[in-house]
């Protein structure tokens, strides 16, 4: 009977022990709330602004270069033309957005072919708010490059200093100004991250491109890309992300490239390539690699009276058996090495028609200097 009297008085006080800290526990979470009902009230007022101080000097160099750019950098709507399939009635649609920059006092605007291919009409906005339909100059598809023109009145936007690209170095700081996903005017840094890339689009591919980490979305394409001096070092041109956002990969047409296609196609609306004259094939080129283990480009045809048919290059013999012979590969063009059409092309594309270019050529095992006047091409 004592035991059990004991062991009762025990689970009370466990009871009363658990209550007591409960109650405890109640009553420190209760404090704060204790002390703002009973505590004296003042007005609310706003609090006193720390002093910023100066800004730093990198952050005002930002801001200047961002102010004195933005005014030579455009926004651009383009529309497409549709027709109704029952009425047979043609409307436009809103097709697109992208961005652009001022080249000239003309009014001519440079910004990407993708970003007005396939529209009908296209609708330039300046930083002041004025819109004006521009006239499409002429394109370069394998370039990426388009220029449009507007009519710009008595207030010209300045074009943006021109800067080069053949002494980019990885690391250096850009700048990218645009219009990503339609917001006006946005800036974005980083640095560059590679050169000398190739990207493929629009059945060709571009060669040399700028790599940089600055962050470029859609939108920001045909936009201007800066260096730390405000100087136009590219245009920015495409993205690498499999969402379709910054993935910190973007890429920019060089501005030596620009600056080499844009007064062609203002004066003639189409960029005429240097050519050789000769034919070749990136399907057989691949063929004949892997064939012979032999780094080079096989040349498939040399077009009579051309350029290459001057200089004495020879084309592959193909017989009605299948059996091919292989003529003059070249291996380098003015010592810098090419084993792809595309980077061929990239090398011929560095030049203007009429100058001479080196090729190193292997011919029957031998390799051979051969000079080349470079002509027009297709």
């Amino acid at each position: 009977m004592k035991t059990k009297l004991t062991r009762n008085r025990f689970f009370v006080y466990v009871i009363w022990f658990a209550f007591a800290w409960v109650l405890l526990f109640l009553v420190w979470r209760s404090v704060p709330y204790i002390q703002g009902f009973f505590s004296f009230k003042p007005d609310a007022l706003p609090r006193t602004v720390a002093a910023r101080g100066d800004l730093a000097a990198d952050e005002k160099a930002t801001i200047e270069l961002f102010e004195k750019s933005r005014d030579s950098v455009v926004y651009i709507t383009t529309k497409t033309l549709v027709r109704d399939l029952w009425t047979r009635n043609a409307f436009t649609v809103p097709r697109g957005t992208g961005s652009g920059f001022i080249w000239d006092k003309s009014g001519h605007v440079i910004t990407n072919y993708h970003v007005i291919q396939g529209a009908s009409e296209a609708i330039v906005k300046l930083s002041d708010g004025r819109d004006s339909r521009a006239a499409l100059v002429g394109a370069s598809p394998s370039h990426d490059i388009a220029v449009l023109k507007i009519a710009i009145g008595f207030e010209s936007p300045s074009p943006i200093p021109l800067g080069t690209s053949h002494n980019l170095k990885v690391g250096q700081k850009v700048f990218a100004i645009g219009n990503p996903f339609g917001l006006d005017w946005t800036l974005t840094t980083g640095i560059i991250s590679a050169l000398d890339r190739s990207l493929g689009g629009n059945g060709a591919t571009i060669e040399h491109l700028i790599q940089t980490d600055a962050a470029i979305n859609p939108g920001n394409s045909g936009g201007p890309l800066l260096d730390s001096a405000g100087r136009l070092i590219g245009i920015t041109t495409a993205i690498f992300s499999p969402s379709g956002a910054s993935a910190g990969i973007g890429f920019a047409v060089p501005v030596d490239t620009v600056n080499r296609v844009v007064p062609q196609l203002i004066q003639s609306g189409k960029y005429i390539r240097p050519a050789l004259g000769i034919e070749a094939d990136e399907g057989f080129n691949e063929r004949m690699k892997r064939l012979l283990k032999l780094n080079g480009i096989f040349i498939l045809r040399v077009s009579q009276g051309s350029a290459a048919d001057r200089a004495g290059l020879k084309g592959a013999d193909i017989y009605p058996d299948g059996r091919i012979v292989p003529g003059d590969i070249i291996t380098a063009v003015d010592g810098t090495k090419v084993d792809t059409v595309s980077k061929l092309l990239a090398r011929l594309d560095d030049q203007v028609v009429g100058n001479t270019v080196k090729l190193t050529i292997v011919r029957e095992g031998k390799t051979l200097e051969i000079p080349v006047t470079l002509q027009p091409g297709a």
